[in-house]
């Protein structure tokens, strides 16, 4: 190869590299462009996602939810706990969200107290509210039922406060087509359960003793029924662990309140009476509790005869041993409480006196000696 041919060859060469050089610089740049156009195109999808969800979060929980709900706002609530409050009442969608819109709008001033709210309330409103102190509205109807009401009793209530026919409302209440409405809405609180065949009535014992207010001079039996339900829900999900513990479900935990709440009086500790349930049961011994008696026969009495406690009925603890099929009535929380964490005790037997006083014995004979000088002789 002469001289010529070497400097040509040297030139190819470099001008190869050259181009080699060139297209790699090309493809670095589409790279860095298509890397930048990914991350503005990412930035854009973060952004629109973000905007979407607080724009969301900004608007009603439920324009068409006008269900007023009580929260109470107490002394002293910082911005972030009133905000937390809020969102765990069902009131805003996103308490990072309003707590900003907060801050944003330099709001300030929130009272504290028990204030009326609804989830179809727009956010301005909720701060305007919980700023003035103003509620939005007052219940046009109350109504009150008191612990150890059954269905039966409940119905009369409703009706008395609603003018309404007691039998129909207590009809209703049992009708299959409510209570399988009533289980789709309420499917943790409401399980198949209560569709033993053994069970009188579904609904015993679950519309739980408390004050409704309620915004409607005469609402359907359905909304009622609905708030009592919401509030069984509501209590019951402190006790859950607890009831866990003790491997009950809510079933079994209300029936054994319920029986806990018709034996107790005023003066009466709980905590002991489901302790003798509790040591019966051990003992597989029947519970024989007159109220029992009672609901199997469908009659209100001041005493229980001999020949009552033959009466053939599931719900008959003298003649079945453990709970009976269901709830005999509605529970309040100091009987929950007794029967989720009752006494220690060694008592088998206990007898309420005529003058309200509960005599807890360990034996027969002496149940029996209690007996003769409280209630016999009387």
């Amino acid at each position: 190869m002469d001289e010529k041919d070497h400097n040509l060859s040297k030139k190819e060469h470099i001008r190869m590299k050259l181009l080699e050089q060139q297209g790699e610089a090309r493809l670095v740049r589409k790279i860095i462009m298509i890397t930048i156009a990914s991350l503005i195109l990412l930035i854009g999808i973060v952004g629109l996602v973000g905007f979407l969800y607080i724009n969301s979060a900004m608007k009603p929980v439920d324009p068409d939810d006008d269900t007023i709900k009580k929260v109470k706002i107490p002394i002293g609530s910082s911005v972030n706990g009133i905000s937390t409050l809020l969102e765990e009442q069902g009131i805003i969608k996103d308490a990072r969200v309003f707590k900003y819109y907060i801050k944003f709008r330099n709001e300030s001033g929130f009272q504290a107290g028990e204030y009326k709210l609804s989830p179809s309330m727009p956010i301005q409103d909720i701060v305007t509210s919980i700023k003035t102190g103003k509620l939005m509205k007052e219940a046009t109807m109350k109504i009150t039922i008191p612990e150890g009401k059954q269905l039966i009793q409940i119905a009369d209530i409703i009706a008395v406060k609603t003018d309404q026919d007691p039998k129909e409302i207590f009809k209703t209440l049992n009708s299959e087509k409510f209570v399988n409405s009533m289980q789709e809405r309420f499917p943790e609180l409401l399980t198949s359960e209560i569709e033993n065949k053994n069970v009188l009535y579904p609904l015993e014992g679950y519309l739980f003793p408390a004050t409704y207010d309620f915004y409607e001079e005469k609402p359907s039996l359905e909304a009622v029924v609905i708030e009592m339900l919401k509030k069984t829900e509501e209590t019951l999900q402190a006790y859950e662990t607890q009831m866990n513990k003790k491997d009950y479900s809510v079933h079994q935990m209300l029936t054994f309140a319920s029986l806990v709440e018709e034996e107790a009086t005023a003066q009466v500790d709980r905590g002991k009476i489901a302790s003798v349930f509790y040591n019966r049961i051990k003992k597989d011994m029947p519970l024989q509790t007159d109220p029992t008696v009672l609901y199997a026969k469908g009659s209100h009495k001041s005493k229980v005869l001999y020949k009552d406690l033959e009466v053939k009925s599931p719900y008959n603890t003298y003649k079945n041993k453990g709970l009976p099929p269901g709830p005999i009535a509605n529970a309040g929380t100091t009987s929950i409480d007794a029967v989720l964490k009752p006494e220690k005790t060694d008592f088998l037997y206990f007898l309420a006196t005529p003058e309200g006083e509960v005599l807890y014995s360990k034996t027969l004979e002496d149940h029996n000696n209690k007996k003769a000088e409280h209630i016999t002789n009387k």
